[in-house]
């Protein structure tokens, strides 16, 4: 299959993989579970050196999403930390070559700083550094007390002197519904509160060794600190960066900023970059068939999941990328896709372009079979109109990697009818299963509540966009 039909398949909305089973993928569907086969290597770790000249592993650790007692995600589910289960994941990482552990005060409902301090003060500090952030989201935490608190508490729950790295957290997000846009909350979280200073004081200190920011939203703001650099000196860079959002994050969200302006800005300035969503919220790890398909012909021995961990370190500047693993199985996956790093090649690299076309809809018929780069974070939950934002995402995406979205034509064969009409049902089917119907898209009145997505969704026009596609299918007479 050359890369036209490949594209034109894949853009047609992958008629002849419908699955025939309601709610079900095709037989041959390959999920997140296929992973690199053989041993987890020791001692090959690929490493990057920061500023300093310290050697930092390219797979970091986020913990994010670290396993509760029930063995589910801690970022989903407001359930108690599994702390052995935490301790052996740390353990195995830093045997295998794994050195940086990122957290942030939020993260696992507020119990993931606690969870790595425990498990990291089981080992010699020269092990591992360890990053977070000052978390200083809500109005009522923007005074300098408050972010002082944030600072000092999470030293102490880490159980640590002073932070390797430290990065004020989510630059660029914005506050429309207090009439703020994203520069006036980067001033009053961070400037007009003196924190920026004292964080400033603080590295020169000895207590912060690396100083640097997460990034999401405007990119005016991420322009401006960057333009100052040589008055803030940054160390380091948090980006969402993979092989969709590399071109093509404008295309998917016209507010979001593509990761290649983003790195070339910090290359040029020589700032190592952390990357954030290698996997795009776990989509490019449960790709559509037929993209699946080919990164299987290309190496059947390699997990999906790698080739977009490969992408993500491929650029020189990329210092480590961050990886949210719950379970031991993506853990050792990942390490052994960085042990060591192996470049992708130009024809690696074009292959993974054209799947990223399709992702954002640059195929034809792209504009109606583009996946919603919702990450599952939540930031935008609860809703209230009782609306399940993230599952209504998961759905659509679960539906639409399956093959199962896809719009009535006029000249249909019978084949394709009855391939339309399988969709349909497994679609709607699968809808009443996922979401409760009073918690469905129908119910948002576009209150605007959810403004503060991080991926920077319109949720209100998305929301309209899925609730038309059902009620077409509902009408269809197909």
């Amino acid at each position: 299959m050359n890369r036209r039909e490949f594209l034109k398949t894949l853009g047609a909305g992958s008629l002849a993989t419908a699955a025939v089973a309601v709610g079900c993928a095709p037989n041959n569907q390959t999920k997140a579970e296929g992973l690199t086969l053989g041993e987890v290597p020791v001692g090959q770790m690929s490493m990057r050196e920061n500023l300093h000249g310290e050697k930092v592993s390219l797979l970091g650790y986020g913990c994010m999403r670290f396993p509760t007692i029930d063995g589910q995600s801690g970022r989903d589910q407001d359930q108690e930390l599994d702390q052995e289960a935490i301790n052996q994941l740390v353990d195995y990482a830093i045997e295998h070559g794994v050195n940086l552990f990122d957290t942030a005060p939020p993260y696992c409902k507020g119990h993931s700083e606690h969870a790595v301090g425990i498990a990291l003060s089981r080992h010699s500090r020269d092990k591992f550094y360890v990053s977070t952030k000052l978390s200083n989201f809500s109005p009522d935490q923007w005074s300098r007390e408050e972010s002082m608190k944030l600072y000092e508490n999470s030293k102490k729950e880490l159980q640590v002197d002073h932070l390797d790295y430290y990065m004020l957290h989510g630059i660029g997000m914005s506050r429309p519904d207090d009439g703020l846009d994203a520069m006036e909350c980067f001033k009053q979280r961070f400037i007009d509160n003196g924190m920026l200073d004292f964080l400033l004081e603080e590295r020169e200190k000895g207590h912060i060794h690396n100083l640097g920011f997460s990034y999401h939203g405007d990119v005016t703001v991420f322009d401006y600190l960057l333009d100052n650099n040589d008055k803030y000196h940054w160390d380091h860079v948090l980006i969402q960066h993979n092989y969709v959002d590399w071109k093509h994050a404008k295309k998917m969200n016209e507010r979001n900023t593509p990761s290649e302006y983003l790195y070339s800005r910090l290359e040029a300035l020589n700032i190592p970059v952390f990357v954030m969503e290698p996997l795009l919220g776990g989509q490019l790890a449960n790709l559509p068939q037929h993209c699946a398909e080919m990164l299987k012909q290309q190496n059947p021995d390699v997990s999906i999941a790698s080739w977009a961990f490969r992408f993500a370190g491929n650029q020189p500047r990329i210092l480590t990328v961050l990886s949210g693993m719950t379970y031991m199985e993506h853990l050792q996956d990942n390490i052994r896709t960085y042990s060591p790093h192996k470049p992708l090649d130009a024809e690696e690299l074009a292959l993974l372009k054209d799947i990223a076309d399709v992702y954002a809809g640059v195929s034809e018929d792209g504009d109606n079979l583009r996946i919603i780069p919702c990450t599952g974070c939540k930031y935008c939950m609860p809703c209230p109109y009782g609306i399940d934002i993230p599952a209504i995402f998961a759905h659509y995406n679960k539906c639409l990697n399956e093959g199962l979205v896809m719009y009535e034509k006029e000249g249909f064969s019978s084949k394709e009818k009855k391939l339309y009409r399988q969709a349909r049902r497994a679609f709607l089917v699968g809808y009443d299963r996922a979401v409760p119907s009073y918690r469905q898209a129908d119910h948002c009145i576009g209150c605007n509540k959810c403004s503060i997505c991080p991926q920077q969704i319109n949720i209100p026009e998305q929301m309209t966009r899925i609730n038309d596609y059902v009620e077409e299918l509902k009408q269809s007479t197909l």
